[in-house]
């Protein structure tokens, strides 16, 4: 039997709709400013929270760059595209070698099987940020600078998509390892007709993470790139907030930024049903 509960039901819409205004705000805020006058954001006080006339103009001239008297903004479609490659190439890149890797450490017999994988699984402790000097040295010897391999490679490796992939493989009944060994099945056919199918939600989730976690990489192209053909979207918002006298066109700092939020706010719309569902569901 269900309860009505309308004061309880009300608070709990009430505390959702109080988060979403709390995390939709700044966002409203950012595309308001990215359609106004850069005079208007500066000089306005508090600004306008209605949309202004420079819409079309803001976004032309962020995709595709300007020059003013305060210095010139980078064209940010050649940026985006950066990104999304970077992204792409992080996501699939992790999901397959964690795939891989997991399907090895449980599946096949070998010695020191356990101890490969806690070595894997000690990698956590030694994120990019920690290794990331020695990590430079070594893709800078290899000629990687300034390349898409630069970016990427160094970021594929996921011991906790490995930990994940596991913990699931795991779960998977002992039977139907052995009707597929009753029926012929080698290793390779195995993993590619039963444990991707039954691992299809938890590659969606981890995928979505991935491409956030791809999209919003800064630290390490800041340090590995030095071409402006190389550069993330990332890296462009932060060079178009100038210093010293030069003025910085908040406006089109504003359309940059909704513009980075799209590609990922579509991956997890678009995707939303299978990450919920791959965090959530037990089934197997």
């Amino acid at each position: 039997m269900v309860e009505n509960r309308p004061v309880a039901d009300a608070l709990a819409h009430l505390v959702l709709l109080l988060g979403v205004l709390i995390v939709a705000f700044p966002v409203y805020i950012t595309f308001i400013a990215s359609t106004q006058t850069a005079e208007a954001i500066v000089q306005n006080v508090p600004m306008s929270l209605l949309p202004g006339d420079q819409l079309i103009s803001n976004y032309t001239r962020a995709l595709v760059g300007s020059n003013t008297q305060g210095g010139s903004n980078p064209p940010v479609a050649p940026m985006m595209t950066v990104s999304l490659i970077t992204a792409l190439v992080i996501a699939v890149g992790k999901i397959v070698i964690s795939l891989l890797s997991a399907f090895a450490v449980v599946y096949f017999r070998f010695p020191g099987r356990s101890i490969v994988f806690w070595m894997i699984f000690v990698t956590l402790m030694l994120p990019v940020e920690v290794r990331i000097l020695p990590t430079y040295k070594v893709v800078s010897d290899l000629g990687m600078l300034n390349t898409y391999a630069g970016l990427t490679v160094p970021l594929i490796a996921s011991a906790t998509a490995t930990f994940l992939f596991r913990q699931f493989f795991l779960t998977v009944p002992d039977e139907l390892v052995e009707a597929a060994r009753i029926d012929g099945a080698g290793p390779l056919r195995f993993f590619w007709d039963v444990l991707l199918p039954l691992s299809r939600t938890s590659i969606a989730a981890l995928f979505v993470i991935q491409f956030i976690y791809g999209w919003n990489q800064y630290l390490w192209p800041l340090l590995m790139t030095t071409s402006e053909d190389m550069y993330p979207v990332v890296m462009g918002i932060k060079r178009m907030i100038t210093g010293g006298d030069a003025a910085t066109e908040w406006n089109v700092v504003m359309a940059t930024a909704i513009l980075a939020m799209i590609p990922p706010a579509l991956v997890v719309i678009l995707m939303q049903k299978w990450f919920v569902k791959g965090l959530v569901d037990t089934e197997k």
